[in-house]
């Protein structure tokens, strides 16, 4: 199944969003991707809404990131 323009556009503002909050924490990728026990092209991808992210993927972010997984969805 082929990800359609409008989905596109939601994982683009969601990797906008795990980035920004990334970025406010001062955690770099590749920290991030350790504390998430994910590879740092992986996150790097997410950030660029190029992965369709898992639910799994996305709890283990928010845990590493210390916030809710609501809050990486807010505004999207």
């Amino acid at each position: 199944m082929a990800i359609q323009p409008k989905d596109l556009k939601l994982l683009k503002a969601f990797g906008e969003q795990v980035r920004s909050v990334r970025g406010s924490k001062g955690i770099s990728q590749e920290k991030l991707a350790e504390l998430a026990d994910l590879d740092r092209t992986y996150v790097s991808g997410v950030e660029r809404g190029i992965r369709n992210i898992s639910l799994i993927n996305i709890s283990a972010i928010a845990k590493a990131l210390k916030v809710s997984v609501g809050e990486l969805m807010t505004d999207l």
